[in-house]
This record gives C-alpha cells, sequence and structure tokens, in this order.
C-alpha cells in the first residue's frame, strides 16, 4: 500500500482542526442522491463566500439514498463515528409512499435524542410528498394534495416560462433559480401557513407540507447582505 505523503496527512489534521474550530455546525442529512443536496449546496457555496461567516460556520452535507427512519440511522451513526460533539444535524427526507409509520416515526426519534443531549441537537425537516413542494412555493401558495408528476408538471411550466429549460434532479443551478426567478421569502410564508392551518396534525396528514423552510430560515442567517433580501 502507498502511504500518503506526511504533508499530505499534515494537511488533513489542520483542516479537520480548522472545522473543529467553527462555532456552528450544521450537519445535512438528504434522503436523496442529487435533488436535496444540489439545493442545499447553494447555501453552503454562498455561506463559505460570506467574508463574514466562512470562518465561523460549517455546512456538511451528506447524501444518504435512503428512506425516513434510514436516514436518521445515518445521521447518528456519522456523528458517533465521527464523534461530533457539538451542532445541528438536519435530517432532510420525503414522505412518497412511504408508511405513515416510519414517517412520523422520525419526529419521535429526534425527540428522544434531543433529550439524551443538549449539544447535538437533531432535526426533522420533512416534506409529504416530496421537496418539490417546497419550490412550487417559491411561485405560489399550493395546497393540492396532487402526484409528484404534477408537482413536477408544475416545475417545468414554471422553468420553461423563464426560457430555463425543464426541471430536473440533478440542476446544478437549482438553488439560484429559485432565489431569483421564486421568491424564497414568499415560500418561507406559505410554508409556515400551510402548518399552522394543519395544527394538531402529524406530518404524514399535512399534504402538502413541507418543514425544509426551518433549515432554509436557520442557513440563511449566514448568506451575504447582498442576498438576504431575498430571504428576509
Amino acid at each position: 500500500m502507498v502511504k500518503k505523503p506526511r504533508t499530505e496527512i499534515w494537511k488533513r489534521n489542520r483542516r479537520i482542526e480548522y472545522l473543529e474550530q467553527k462555532a456552528f455546525r450544521y450537519y445535512i442529512f438528504c434522503e436523496g442522491q442529487k435533488t436535496e443536496p444540489l439545493y442545499f449546496d447553494g447555501f453552503k457555496r454562498y455561506i463559505e463566500s460570506n467574508p463574514i461567516y466562512k470562518d465561523m460556520v460549517l455546512v456538511r452535507i451528506e447524501p444518504c439514498q435512503a428512506e425516513t427512519m434510514r436516514v436518521i440511522e445515518k445521521a447518528e451513526l456519522y456523528i458517533k463515528n465521527n464523534q461530533i460533539v457539538s451542532g445541528q444535524v438536519w435530517c432532510v427526507y420525503d414522505k412518497d409512499s412511504f408508511p405513515s409509520r416510519d414517517f412520523n416515526g422520525v419526529i419521535d426519534r429526534v425527540n428522544l435524542l434531543n433529550r439524551k443531549n443538549e449539544n447535538v441537537k437533531y432535526y426533522a425537516a420533512w416534506s409529504n410528498e416530496c421537496i418539490e413542494i417546497w419550490f412550487i412555493l417559491h411561485f405560489q401558495f399550493y395546497i393540492s394534495n396532487n402526484h409528484r408528476n404534477q408537482y413536477i408538471d408544475f416545475l417545468n411550466n414554471r422553468f420553461a416560462a423563464f426560457g430555463l429549460g425543464k426541471y430536473e434532479k440533478n440542476r446544478e443551478d437549482i438553488f439560484d433559480i429559485l432565489m431569483n426567478k421564486g421568491s424564497p421569502k414568499k415560500a418561507i410564508r406559505f410554508a409556515k401557513r400551510i402548518i399552522d392551518e394543519a395544527s394538531g396534525k402529524s406530518p404524514a396528514d399535512i399534504a402538502p407540507g413541507t418543514k425544509v423552510y426551518e433549515l432554509v430560515e436557520e442557513l440563511a442567517k449566514y448568506l451575504p447582505e447582498e442576498i438576504q433580501h431575498h430571504f428576509r
């Protein structure tokens, strides 16, 4: 086996030390491999370009390729194996056709974990039926409980109207499109309204609905001032 040069090992250790010194840490575990990671990578990119916060905020995005309860299981394992002692752990996942028991079960697991450790806090950024409902809310208030195919049709029509072709799950520009062509500020307001009007219901019974806005509000605090107005 070829040994790594000592300089490479030194650089890696210094990098780890540097990350551990960051005051605000966000570990984002996404159900999907493309859509959610690419969207949240937009926040990461802008935060790391912000001279005010780039040395203070850590945003780590982990694609899980797993559903509901397996997302939080992978998050727990990552936190344990990497000996994470503080930070926020966000699980981003969809309802799709998975059992309501598992979909709601993530919330129960989050509450249990948060009672055990006050320094590492878990959060559930769920979407019912899928994260595309969060994207749609950037353009209009939408409460029709449709299949994801109809959500994608809606986004295709909007993207086409902007001359951007079709909505695709692997679009690397999804963050910028939603920010510049839609309204994150309205999306947050619409998402909160849906949740407020469904007060007392379980996540599986709020269709459509999403709590992704909570993570968006959290990350938006560290964006450069010139784009803050899109979110507040």
